[in-house]
């Protein structure tokens, strides 16, 4: 459907003198149409980023606030405000090292130690969380899995940068094939490159598989109840097959109702209270 605006001519009132007839402008409907969007486009990014915007003011605050309780000594507030950062999705290093802080000082070493490793999950190289993650290990006496010796040998770097190197590799072999393929000459340097390329690729994916599969990976979880013990089946009855104190590493195999099976220290297994553990990753 056309729509018309008409835009009439400058009219001659003299008697006699005709007047002219109207000068008619032709407009399709995409232009009222791409306006229409466009205004609305524009709505919508200002609507966004103003709630980003007041998202991140208010997590500020929040912030803030819990920094200023714990200095206070209200430690209870803290670990409330922190908790209510983290729950909104407002992950970051330091509120977990904060948050991990305020528990260390409320005397929950359990949940310390999981922040701690929370903090160190996002941010690998955070001096102060390595630290204070072995002063709450000392004061809780907690047990530690062992990494298999591929894990010792490749955590030099995090699952991201092996990533990234795994990336660029896969790329950088993926154009000397083409170039082979296609080229008039086939380069030895070029031939050398691609292979050295895939090597970095094939490499980069057993790394990150093995970190994310490992003791340190996403099945990782700390004990945070207290008197928790590993037994041989789903029963608190079962036979003991390790006492884990607060703050203890395992892996997560399995679950079955109320219970883990779990990998634990001391190259063990057992199964313990879903309740009793929490994972680093969320």
């Amino acid at each position: 459907m056309n729509f018309f605006a008409v835009i009439p001519s400058e009219a001659k009132r003299s008697r006699g003198i005709p007047q002219r007839s109207p000068t008619v402008v032709q407009q399709g409907p995409s232009t009222s149409l791409g306006m229409t969007r466009n205004r609305t486009l524009a709505i919508f990014f200002c609507l966004t980023f103003g709630i980003a915007s007041y998202t991140f003011a208010q997590a500020d605050v929040r912030f803030a606030k819990a920094n200023q309780d714990f200095a206070q000594g209200n430690f209870k507030e803290a670990i409330s405000g922190f908790e209510t950062l983290v729950r909104s999705g407002q992950w970051s290093a330091n509120v977990f090292y904060n948050l991990g802080n305020a528990y260390f000082r409320a005397g929950d070493f359990g949940r310390a130690i999981l922040n701690y490793e929370r903090a160190l999950a996002l941010e690998r190289h955070h001096p102060e969380a390595t630290a204070n993650l072995q002063i709450a290990r000392d004061e809780a006496r907690a047990l530690e899995m062992q990494p298999s010796w591929p894990e010792r040998y490749l955590q030099f770097a995090s699952i991201n940068q092996y990533s990234v190197a795994g990336a660029i590799a896969f790329w950088i072999a993926l154009f000397c094939v083409v170039g082979l393929i296609f080229g008039r000459r086939r380069s030895a340097a070029i031939i050398a490159l691609s292979i050295f390329s895939l090597l970095v690729f094939v490499v980069a994916v057993l790394a990150i598989y093995e970190l994310d599969h490992g003791s340190k990976g996403r099945a990782l979880a700390i004990v945070t109840g207290k008197d928790v013990q590993a037994r041989v089946a789903t029963a608190d009855t079962a036979n003991s097959v390790l006492a884990l104190p607060s703050g203890s590493e395992v892996k997560i195999l399995s679950a079955r109702g109320d219970w883990v099976y779990a990998a634990l220290p001391n190259n063990l297994r057992g199964w313990i209270p879903a309740k009793s553990a929490e994972q680093v990753r969320l």
